[in-house]
């Protein structure tokens, strides 16, 4: 039996993540669940509208719950900062304050859920065991949640802010070692790389850091934003440290499609700035 579920799929998925969104629709496929895009969604305002404009980051926030709440169907949001915008509306909503040209069709009936948790928690344990194919056994990874999803725990809804467990039960569950680490939810410096992009660097240079002193060969993230960041700068921090980064950053869903056998896994991590095959083909996973 089909589930389905709206999609938010923000401004990333059909650009910069095209892997992201090419892998979650086909693991979704495997656990039987459609993603059914939302109609006519429009930027949801992240990551500038909010430090511009409130009434505008509500409003545009706004305007897709209620093209969801039209659809009847709990929306998935693959990421973080979408997540994040969409939740603070839901909260504004909620509350009965006015919001312009809103017409007030959503009643939070509807849920709005982060991609993995929704996975997890709506699709299952079982489900998501049953359809393993190549266990990524030997897989050493630390999942990296990033500051946007888990937090303020009143906006986002998460319970296990402080140290989720969401992404690591999955993983587990797909046969990876999932090491422990105190960064899962450290910022990675993303909005402020076109900024200040000497912060930036630091910051994700400390992650780099940190996951391999904790053991990890790669990482796992659930969000454009925090993957084109840990992905793309690697080369230019290495070149201004010294030291030579080349950690592979993938999303959760290309190991899961590695895990499910599917062909297409190469293609999506063929597209990533930091090679991601190598690592994978040692370990007998592709």
């Amino acid at each position: 039996m089909t589930m389905e579920v709206s999609l938010y799929p923000g401004c990333s998925l059909d650009g910069v993540a095209r892997e992201y969104r090419e892998s979650l629709e086909a693991v979704s496929r495997t656990l039987g669940l459609e993603l059914k895009e939302l109609d006519d969604w429009a930027c949801c305002g992240a990551s500038s509208a909010h430090a511009v404009n409130d009434k505008l980051a509500i409003g545009l926030a706004a305007r897709n719950l209620e093209i969801a709440a039209r659809a009847g169907r709990d929306v998935v949001v693959p990421c973080a900062a979408c997540y994040q915008r969409l939740k603070v509306a839901e909260k504004y909503l909620m509350q009965g304050k006015e919001v312009e040209g809103y017409s007030g069709k959503f009643n939070g009936k509807i849920q709005i859920k982060d991609m993995v948790v929704y996975f997890w928690e709506n699709v299952g344990e079982r489900a998501i065991r049953e359809k393993v194919e190549k266990p990524l056994k030997g897989l050493n990874a630390v999942c990296y949640y990033g500051c946007l999803v888990t937090r303020p725990p009143k906006i986002t809804d998460i319970k296990d802010w402080e140290n989720p467990q969401t992404m690591d039960r999955l993983m587990k569950a797909l046969g990876a070692t999932v090491k422990d680490w105190s960064f899962k939810t450290e910022c990675c410096g993303g909005n402020l790389m076109l900024t200040r992009p000497e912060v930036a660097h630091k910051l994700t240079a400390r992650l780099l850091d940190m996951a391999a002193e904790a053991g990890a060969e790669c990482i796992v993230v659930a969000c454009p934003l925090c993957q084109s960041n840990l992905d793309m700068r690697q080369m230019e921090i290495s070149m201004e440290t010294g030291n030579r980064y080349s950690t592979p950053v993938y999303y959760f869903s290309e190991l899961m499609g590695v895990a499910y056998g599917n062909p297409a896994a190469g293609k999506w991590l063929g597209r990533h700035m930091t090679e991601a095959r190598t690592l994978l083909r040692q370990k007998g996973l592709m």
